[in-house]
Formats: C-alpha cells, sequence, structure tokens
C-alpha cells in the first residue's frame, strides 16, 4: 500500500461523504479521486520525504523560531530566478516562511496585483518560468524557508480560457460561472450583498454583451466569480492547488475565502457550503500533499474566524490572517488607547487553541478599519466619528499628526475609507526625514519597533512587509503612472531599495537601527520556551489604557510582555505578578507588578 493509498483510506469515508451531500454526483467523485492519484504520483521524491516528515511534525509552522515576509516578485527582485539569488539577505534576517503575492499568468495592466488569474497552471512571463519556480523552492528548502502562494480560489480573469469560451457561448464553461440572462435576480441579490469596492467596483454583478448575460462579479469587473455549485470547477481548482504545490508550494493562501457560495437572499459570505468545500480541498491535501499547510484569508470579526479553522477532529485552514488585530492595533497607536486591541485579543485567545493566527502590521493591501463597533461604544468610542479620526490621522491630515499615508476606497455614503503606507511613513519616520528633525525620526522608529514587538509577543508568528525591515518609505511616484494613479494601495506598493537595504550595516542609519531592533526580537523568540508553540497566552490588566500587557507561559517559564502606544511614560501595575523579573532584551530587573515604561517602549520581562 502507498502513502497515498493509505491516507485516502484513512479520509475517504469523510470525503465521500461531504462530495455526495453537497454534489451528489459519483462520476464526478470518481474523476476528483483519479486526479488526486494522479497528482500524486507527479510529486516528487524530495517532496514525498517532506511531506512524511510533516506528518510526523504536524506543528512544524508553529516554532517560536518562524518568522515571515510578505513581497511582489517585481518589486524586490524582478524575477523569480532573481529573487533566488536574493535568499541569502532573506537568510540573513532569519527568515522562514516567505509569501509572494500572485505571480500565476495574468493580463496586463488589469489584473488587481494579480488576483485576476488568467492560467493557473503557469508562471506569468514577465516573472519566470514553472520552472523558474521549481528551482527557487528547492533552494528556499535548502535554507530551511517555506514558500507561501496565494491561489485565488473564488474567480478568474475574464481573459482565463474558461471565460473566452464561454464568451464564446459554449455551455459547459458558462456553467462554470454564475450567469443570468435577465437582470432580476442579480438585481435582487445585490439587496444584500455587501460591494466589496463601493467606490471604484459598485455592485455584484456585471452585463456581458459577448454571452448576453450578467455575470458574477464580487470584486472587479474584469474578475468573474466561479460556480463552486458545478463540481467541474472544485475538481479543476483543486487539481490547480496541487499541481503548485507539486512545484514545491508549501502554503497555499487561500484569497477570499468566505466568497465561495453564492445563495439568493444572503450576503453571500460565510455560507455553510463554504466549509463543506474548505474541508474537502483539507482532506485532499492531506492526502496527496500533507506536508502543505493552508492559509486562509477571511477578514472577519473573531467569533467569525473560528468556524474557518473547522474543529480538531475536523479543521480547515491550518492558519489564518490576523486582519482584524493589524487595524485595531494601528487605531491603538493613532488613540493611545489600548482597550479595543486588549478586547480584540481576548477574542481571540477564547478561540480554541487550534486556531493559529499569522500576525502582521502592513501587507499588500490597505488597512480596512473593521473594529468591534460594539465595544467601542461601551466605552465612549463613535464609530464614524474613530474611523474619520483614523483615516485623517494616517494620511496626515488630522492636527499633530505624524503618519503620512493616504485614505483609500472613500464610500461618502457611510464616510468610511481604509488607509494605505508603510509601516515606517504611518509611525512618523518620513516626515521626522522630510523635516530633517532627528528627535522626530527617533520618535518614529521607538513606534515602528514597538508595534513590530507587539506583533512579536502575540500568539501566532509574526510576518513582515516587504522593506519594512530597513525602513522603507512611502512611494507617490504612482500618481505618475496611469495604469497605478487610481488605486493608493500603490503607495505602499514600492520598488525595494537594494541601495538603502546597504545601510543596514551602518551605524546610527534608520535601517541599521530598524534592522538590529528586529533581528533582538527575532533572536527573543527563538530563544525563550515562552514563544513555543504550547505556550499560553493571553492579556493582562496594567491598570492603565495606554498600556497592553501580554502573559506568555509555558511550563514554569513565564513571561510578561509590556508595550506603551503614548508618547508619554507610563507605569503598570499587574496583579498577581509579584516576585523578580528581567527583561530579556536590556536584562533590566523589576518586582512587585509594577513597572515603568517611556514613550513608546516596549520589554519582555522573564520571571526568575
Amino acid at each position: 500500500m502507498t502513502a497515498f493509498d493509505r491516507r485516502l483510506a484513512e479520509r475517504q469515508d469523510e470525503l465521500d461523504w461531504l462530495y455526495m451531500e453537497l454534489y451528489d454526483d459519483r462520476e464526478e467523485l470518481d474523476r476528483l479521486k483519479e486526479m488526486m492519484a494522479d497528482c500524486y504520483g507527479e510529486r516528487s521524491l524530495g517532496l514525498r520525504r517532506l511531506d512524511s516528515r510533516r506528518e510526523k511534525d504536524p506543528l512544524w509552522f508553529c516554532g517560536g523560531d518562524q518568522k515571515g515576509m510578505t513581497m511582489y516578485t517585481s518589486l524586490f527582485a524582478g524575477t523569480l530566478s532573481r529573487l533566488e539569488e536574493k535568499l541569502d539577505y532573506l537568510a540573513e534576517q532569519g527568515i522562514t516562511y516567505l509569501h509572494l503575492m500572485p505571480l500565476l499568468k495574468m493580463p496586463h495592466p488589469d489584473n488587481d496585483g494579480g488576483y485576476a488569474v488568467e492560467d493557473f497552471g503557469q508562471v506569468d512571463p514577465s516573472l519566470g518560468t514553472n520552472q523558474d519556480l521549481a528551482r527557487l523552492t528547492a533552494a528556499m528548502r535548502r535554507r530551511g524557508m517555506s514558500l507561501c502562494l496565494d491561489f485565488v480560489i473564488n474567480h478568474t480573469a475574464d481573459t482565463h480560457p474558461w471565460a473566452m469560451r464561454a464568451k464564446a457561448g459554449e455551455e459547459e464553461y458558462i456553467r462554470r460561472y454564475i450567469c443570468f440572462d435577465s437582470p432580476e435576480i442579480p438585481r435582487e441579490m445585490e439587496k444584500t450583498i455587501p460591494d466589496v469596492f463601493p467606490e471604484t467596483a459598485p455592485g455584484s454583478f456585471i452585463w456581458q454583451p459577448e454571452m448576453g448575460k450578467y455575470v458574477c462579479s464580487s470584486f472587479h469587473p474584469y474578475q468573474w466569480d466561479l460556480n463552486y455549485k458545478n463540481p467541474v470547477v472544485f475538481r479543476e481548482m483543486t487539481a490547480a492547488m496541487l499541481r503548485l504545490a507539486n512545484l514545491g508550494v508549501e502554503v497555499l493562501r487561500i484569497d477570499a475565502v468566505p466568497y465561495l457560495w453564492k445563495e439568493l437572499g444572503t450576503t453571500c459570505r460565510n455560507l455553510p457550503q463554504v466549509h463543506t468545500i474548505m474541508r474537502m480541498i483539507r482532506l485532499v491535501t492531506e492526502t496527496v500533499c500533507p506536508g502543505v499547510i493552508l492559509k486562509g484569508e477571511v477578514v472577519m470579526a473573531p467569533r467569525e474566524l473560528a468556524p474557518y479553522f473547522g474543529t480538531r477532529e475536523k479543521p480547515e485552514c491550518h492558519i489564518l490572517y490576523n486582519a482584524s488585530t493589524m487595524a485595531t492595533q494601528w487605531s491603538a497607536l493613532a488613540s493611545g488607547d489600548t482597550r479595543q486591541l486588549k478586547k480584540q485579543l481576548d477574542d481571540l485567545h477564547s478561540l480554541p487553541p487550534h486556531c493559529r493566527f499569522v500576525n502582521y502590521l502592513r501587507c499588500h493591501d490597505d488597512i480596512g478599519w473593521g473594529l468591534n463597533e460594539a465595544y467601542g461604544k461601551t466605552i465612549g468610542i463613535d464609530p464614524v466619528e474613530h474611523k474619520k479620526y483614523l483615516y485623517t490621522f494616517f494620511e496626515g491630515s488630522f492636527p499633530g499628526s505624524y503618519a503620512r499615508g493616504e485614505r483609500y476606497n472613500y464610500d461618502p455614503k457611510t464616510q468610511d475609507a481604509r488607509s494605505c503606507g508603510t509601516t515606517a511613513s504611518l509611525c512618523g519616520i518620513e516626515k521626522g526625514l522630510y523635516e530633517g528633525d532627528e528627535e522626530q525620526v527617533s520618535m518614529g522608529i521607538r513606534r515602528d519597533l514597538m508595534m513590530h514587538a507587539v506583533i512579536t509577543a502575540m500568539a501566532g508568528f509574526p510576518m513582515l512587509s516587504s522593506g519594512d525591515e530597513i525602513g522603507q518609505l512611502n512611494g507617490y511616484q504612482y500618481h505618475d503612472d496611469p495604469d497605478l494613479r487610481e488605486d493608493s494601495r500603490n503607495l505602499h506598493r514600492t520598488v525595494f531599495s537594494w541601495e538603502n537595504a546597504g545601510k543596514r550595516k551602518e551605524a546610527g542609519t534608520v535601517e541599521q537601527r530598524l534592522w538590529d531592533g528586529l533581528e533582538r526580537l527575532r533572536e527573543l523568540r527563538g530563544e525563550h520556551a515562552c514563544f513555543g508553540p504550547d505556550a499560553w497566552v493571553t492579556t493582562w490588566d496594567a491598570h492603565n489604557p495606554h498600556l497592553l500587557a501580554i502573559l506568555r507561559q509555558r511550563g514554569e517559564e513565564r513571561m510578561v510582555c509590556l508595550f506603551n502606544f503614548t508618547g508619554e511614560g507610563q507605569r503598570a501595575f499587574l496583579d498577581g505578578m509579584g516576585g523578580e523579573f528581567t527583561e530579556a532584551l536590556t536584562g533590566r530587573e523589576a518586582w512587585d507588578g509594577s513597572w515603568e515604561l517611556g514613550p513608546y517602549e516596549y520589554g519582555f520581562w522573564v520571571a526568575e
């Protein structure tokens, strides 16, 4: 019996039951299993060995030594082959997890940053070839790095071969999308479906004149939503995932997971069938390539996140983005008030222990201000006014703001908007450099490192946005590019500065100060048992709304992590934390449950 046969036998009953419940198509189920067997047969010996090791160590991605980074290949190195040449730079930072933004074949220029995919089986020619990708992943594995790649599961580009054949009138391919002959049902559905991009792409359906049909398009008009009520779509998209895994991709970031199933009269978000699909994908990957893990993009409130992990007995995603805490953390920085952030973390810590997160400050996307409005009201925060404060603060237009950024996707009806900018610019480093004010620059660096220290302390593992390690600033030149200027997210999608990276070893530079500060945080995670995968993590009451306190404990070892979100000195009083503690980064001592922190100071105190 092969490893594939053994794994399938262990999962077959559940897979069959879920599939037949959703599709009731035995012939298609047989085709799915044949495809799975073929993909296993094509998997290299080296990848099969990786599968075998990780079956024995299923929490390999949870250790304290894990450190992630996300980037666009084109902006960082130009091509995949050139990126391979830069792996030593990433290894120098201890990167173990590299998330490359979408790199599969896409139309140009309208591709939504690569999220409009023209061919799920081919690397975009501007970035290289499938062979380049396979060489890159092999070189990464030799350095102990895992590659994460986006899989755009919800939609295709309207130039994808399926869409082109649908436009030509082929019924088989029309059925792979969500199409209607008349506007009645689309208009009725749009009454309950929230707009993703209300300013730039309102509505969820477009009229496609070549087909003479209304086509579901949740994101941009050139991105057509797939019809997962069609079992052929499930099989073909699952096959595309497995082929990427066979090129050495170890983490599949499943894009826009909540959108996969559409039903009239609903929001078309988070429907039960979505979880059936994700559970089946988990069963398929565990059978064919158990060395691969699934990361879900689920930008929802904490109470809506838990279902995407499934249960301990029947899991779905291995990890999720911690998007909601990212936004709440920036809110805390702007306001100096950590109460909403503490509440957010408490909600996450209440989830079952198999719920694991990737924590980050910035990524390719905007900061959406999806805060806990109900809780905010209980502490006197007006949701609309607070959002307006946040996006004006982080674009630098609010009086006294140190941030420099831009707003994104403003909705005049709700007065809602999102924010864009790099970490360094949002933290005040750009303003200080522009004004030649070293004191402002130093304060910006303190904010920057404090924010990174918070994601270091959280449950899960931290992920940097490429350029954060050297304080890369906003790039305003996109305003002069007609293909980019309509999307303010391009403000932080900037070409990596290798010239500035060279300054990381020059004493006193912004680059060196940030680089060394982040390196100390990485070493801290790797050295202390409190960052192990089975550590208990919770917030603690600091009796001061300007401070965040996180407790990490593993066995007898206990660590108190404290963060000052203001520019003034603050004192924490931690009940039950008597005794002596030593700060792990500086050797500073504290005792009797009382700690003092300077402006934007942070510390990791270990109990003696």
